[in-house]
């Protein structure tokens, strides 16, 4: 037990280290990218804001990263210092010395999910309304609720408020919708209400339509008009819809099933939070295969010779496991695989190559 804590803490520590590391390294960085979108007229302390506002979902996207940098730094150290050979010589396996940073890394992801993620939505959102700001950008266009799906569009003479009680997969196709036209002063002018209405270039195309005046006239109701068919002017496009939606990064891990399921009663498919959630919770998962990943190349004595090349070979495994799991993600979200198995199946491969690995150098 007091072995295990010992290799725990050092491993802690190695983490540690290069989590201070990477933040010295993205804070300027991040800062320069900052100043190129705001613009320099905004001066240093919005820039020096953004960038402190967008470093927790720096470090969090980083943190498989962290882990694998850090178990190299802790088996190395623990060779380099012949440690390991007195552990293995006691008659410890390699699994039973890695269990501890395994069992780290699982607590740290947990730790991440559970905590950090809220803490990274409620920054992203920040970065995202205050860059908006700074920028004299609208706020997102779409809005969804217990009362179906919102949109907004409108220039600096008017403005349209849209509501649709289901729509289809991407926003375009509106069913039982209304639209509320107001000037610029805010006055309500004229309300529509249609059975349908389809997104087409330029306009929405409404069908069954009633249509409401309501400026300058003393009886809205006695002064209804009926068309089958009519084109409403449109400043919305089927990208600005996906996206304003926002990115699921920007909602808390503990209201992101709700938030799908309000997705999924407008009728959106909700595919990329879906396989957010399901990769957020599967990221303990990552973190121990990246620390059995490291293991297996560094749980060796230096003597061996071939260091440089086992860290590299590490390095780029990891690296193909986090580029695998990227790209699953991707097909996971475009629906060509079930989402269950984008996110899962990455890691648990990892984890089981990493543990034949394990097995065949060290305990075969």
């Amino acid at each position: 037990m007091i072995l295990h804590l010992y290799i725990a803490r050092r491993f802690l520590r190695a983490f540690g280290i290069v989590t201070a590391v990477f933040i010295g390294i993205l804070l300027p960085i991040d800062m320069a990218e900052q100043l190129r979108r705001i613009g320099p007229e905004q001066g240093l302390g919005p820039v020096l804001e953004l960038a402190l506002l967008n470093m927790p979902g720096k470090l969090y996207d980083f943190i498989p990263l962290f882990v694998l940098l850090a178990t190299l730094l802790l088996f190395l150290g623990l060779s380099r210092t012949s440690e390991l050979v007195v552990i293995r010589a006691s008659g410890r396996s390699a699994l039973r010395s890695a269990r501890a940073p395994v069992v780290v890394a699982l607590l740290l992801g947990v730790a991440a999910v559970a905590v950090l993620n809220p803490i990274v939505a409620a920054t992203e959102a920040q970065v995202d309304l205050r860059t908006a700001r700074y920028l004299g950008a609208e706020e997102r266009t779409v809005s969804i609720s217990g009362e179906g799906l919102w949109l907004r569009q409108g220039s600096a003479t008017e403005q349209t408020v849209i509501r649709a009680g289901v729509t289809n997969s991407d926003g375009t196709h509106l069913f039982d919708t209304t639209f509320f036209q107001f000037d610029a002063e805010g006055t309500l002018t004229n309300r529509f209400s249609a059975g349908q209405a389809r997104l087409v270039d330029g306009a929405w195309e409404l069908t069954d339509v009633q249509h409401w005046p309501m400026a300058g006239v003393g009886n809205p109701q006695a002064a209804v008009e009926t068309h089958d068919v009519l084109a409403l002017p449109s400043t919305l496009t089927r990208e600005q819809i996906r996206d304003s939606f926002g990115k699921p990064e920007t909602v808390p891990i503990y209201e992101l099933p709700g938030f799908i399921a309000q997705l999924n009663q407008a009728g959106f498919a909700a595919l990329n939070h879906r396989v957010w959630l399901q990769m957020e919770l599967s990221s303990p998962l990552m973190l121990a295969a990246m620390v059995l990943i490291a293991a297996g190349f560094t749980m060796r004595h230096v003597r061996f010779g071939k260091t440089g090349v086992m860290v590299l070979s590490a390095i780029l495994l990891g690296f193909g496991v986090f580029f695998i799991r990227s790209f699953a993600q991707v097909l996971g979200e475009s629906g060509q695989l079930p989402v269950a198995l984008v996110a899962w199946t990455p890691p648990t491969a990892a984890i089981l190559m990493a543990l034949g690995l394990l097995l065949h150098t060290e305990d075969g």
